[in-house]
């Protein structure tokens, strides 16, 4: 549609198609299934909102990436402005047009395929009663119920029924005409897991195995393949796992951070030489804190304290004596954080991400927190997902440290360009904060 669109337009423009319209439409055209695709733009688990952004995110991304291409090969004059313009307004609205059908037949046609596929579940524990729910609320999947496993924990208040043990398997699958039978028993079922998968081989029925992980911390965890063998992700870096959106991610975070820069430049000139006229010391404040993979950086902010001995690192306060009348207004206002924006543009930092704590707050908590250092798997940001839910400010209390943590590694376990997207537009609107301080 994009193409016929864009031929139209230049028809009606010129009265033919020149040759730079019809090498930009195979660019639209190849171009498009990695930018769409990256965003995961028609996931069938995204909402009509949800997957409307994501279009548009695609979309921008696409023209953005055949503006530089036009601008590098200095074809960009050969283009109408008009036909372009209107070409980019149009495109959108177009797709936007066609994707509501599209989105609500795909989502239809996923619900018919879990309607007309009864299952029943080889466990009766906690994963199991969890995983039934996920299959009936969720999935819309007939569920005939649980089966219970010799010498295995089950509950006995449980949502869903147990309608028999092992040895009723083969009737129950033959007598309710099952087509998926799901597995969740412990690991420690493993050598039983294994059999009774060789003996359902005959059986005409889909197997599928739910690995009892619940005990384990996982972070970006995910299913995969090497060379033919399975090979289940439990602790990944999503930087590693996902290449190409961090390739994209990286790109996104300096381009923006030498804009910023540029658009910013009299603001950080005046609010460095007020911090210079404020006390005495540097205009910068450099400490080092972990970064990716707990690699050791030196971050940047502007000193908003007066010099002094620095034997222990104490985390800012309200009220603090050391802050200085300007700093305590630039880290109130979140200026003093804004040199942080080379420490992206050298590649140390990224404009979302957990924050990075000193080292010697890092020494402290690693230990007393549950997989504390794990949320440096991914580079540290200026502003995150624990910074807009309210987490900012001192962390007096370990569950309050609890707390951010938890967030930052649900950043990870769900991160994608588009979360930072919506972290960077929430940001400005969290500055307000009564905990900034």
């Amino acid at each position: 549609m994009l193409t016929l669109l864009l031929c139209a337009l230049a028809v009606a423009k010129t009265g033919h198609i020149e040759t730079q319209y019809r090498m930009l439409a195979l660019f639209t055209m190849l171009g498009s299934v990695p930018a769409y695709s990256l965003l995961r733009v028609y996931h069938k688990h995204h909402g009509y909102v949800v997957g409307l952004g994501r279009l548009l995110a695609g979309w921008l991304m696409l023209l953005s990436g055949l503006t530089v291409m036009a601008f590098l090969t200095k074809t960009s004059e050969l283009f109408s402005r008009e036909i372009m313009i209107t070409w980019a307004g149009l495109g959108f609205l177009i797709q936007a047009c066609l994707f509501l059908p599209l989105h609500a037949f795909s989502r239809r046609y996923h619900q018919q395929l879990h309607s007309a596929r009864t299952s029943l579940v080889v466990g009766t524990g906690d994963l199991a009663q969890e995983l039934a729910d996920k299959l009936v609320r969720k999935r819309n999947e007939p569920l005939v119920g649980l089966v219970t496993a010799d010498d295995y924990p089950h509950l006995d208040d449980g949502l869903y029924p147990i309608v028999g043990n092992l040895s009723h398997l083969r009737e129950l699958i033959n007598s309710h005409k099952v087509r998926r039978l799901y597995i969740a028993l412990p690991l420690s079922a493993a050598e039983q897991i294994e059999g009774l998968y060789i003996d359902l081989l005959d059986a005409n029925v889909d197997v599928v195995w739910i690995p009892d992980l619940q005990s384990l911390k996982l972070l970006n965890h995910s299913v995969s393949d090497i060379e033919g063998l399975p090979a289940i992700s439990l602790n990944e870096s999503p930087l590693t796992s996902y290449p190409t959106a961090a390739f994209t991610k990286a790109a996104l975070d300096r381009s923006t951070a030498l804009l910023a820069i540029i658009a910013l430049s009299p603001l950080l000139l005046g609010t460095a030489l007020a911090v210079k006229l404020s006390s005495p010391g540097p205009v910068l404040f450099k400490q080092k804190r972990h970064g990716w993979n707990g690699k050791v950086i030196k971050v940047w902010k502007f000193r908003s304290m007066r010099v002094h001995a620095d034997t222990q690192v104490k985390q800012a306060t309200r009220e603090d004596p050391r802050i200085t009348r300007v700093g305590r207004f630039i880290r109130r206002t979140s200026i003093d954080e804004l040199p942080q924006l080379f420490n992206v543009l050298q590649g140390r930092m990224s404009l979302v991400g957990p924050r990075p704590h000193a080292v010697a707050h890092n020494d402290y908590y690693t230990g007393k927190i549950d997989a504390y250092m794990a949320r440096h798997r991914i580079k540290p940001g200026i502003t995150g997902l624990a910074q807009i839910s309210g987490c900012r400010g001192e962390t007096e209390t370990l569950d309050k440290m609890e707390r951010r943590v938890e967030l930052d590694l649900a950043y990870i376990n769900n991160w994608s360009i588009w979360l930072d997207l919506k972290i960077l537009i929430k940001t400005p609107f969290t500055l307000l904060s009564k905990d900034i301080y």
